[in-house]
């Protein structure tokens, strides 16, 4: 079974919708042109008798995740004052485990690795959702000031939301630099 194909996993490891979309379009018609519909397959028996998701005892961690509330009042200000980047103080301290190629003890260290990018990711999805939602209402209130500039109140307020820190350069308007929206 040859495949010709040269399969770009570069491309597909950073998960543009495109890419992927395009890769399992072909992988069901390569799969389609040369399934023979082989009845003998005993997947029970492939797993060595194991059941479908068993897992060692251990193996999975409950790790709690965050819930963000959909619409909630903001805790600080929408607009904050200062608009420069500062450093992180929340970083994690370095594991105290070494990291080693050993293939001994490197198993539960990449669960609980795993485990924290879980977690993260999950956190940075609810941050992402919650920033979205507050940028929407931003939108919704600068068409509503655009609606009625020529009022003195309203000019304040489209200031203050065109308002740019010193220093601060708002990114250029390239779409050639987004071409497509990453999932």
């Amino acid at each position: 079974m040859g495949i010709d194909k040269v399969i770009p996993v570069e491309r597909l490891v950073k998960g543009r919708f495109q890419d992927n979309f395009e890769f399992v379009q072909w992988f069901k018609k390569f799969f389609d042109a040369n399934y023979q519909g082989n009845d003998d397959y005993d997947p029970l028996s492939a797993r060595g008798g194991e059941p479908v998701g068993a897992a060692k005892p251990g193996a999975l961690n409950k790790v709690p995740t965050k819930q963000v509330p959909a619409a909630t009042k903001p805790k600080t200000p929408l607009v904050k004052t200062s608009l420069t980047r500062q450093p992180a103080n929340n970083m994690r301290s370095p594991l105290s485990k070494p990291c080693s190629n050993h293939a001994g003890g490197e198993g539960p260290l990449i669960e609980e690795l795993r485990a924290e990018v879980r977690l993260l990711n999950a956190e940075k999805e609810g941050l992402e959702k919650e920033r979205d939602f507050y940028f929407a209402k931003l939108r919704d209130i600068e068409v509503l000031c655009q609606e009625h500039e020529n009022q003195p109140t309203i000019k304040s307020i489209m200031e203050i939301l065109y308002a740019t820190e010193e220093g601060f350069a708002p990114p250029a308007d390239n779409e050639a630099d987004f071409e497509q929206e990453e999932y």
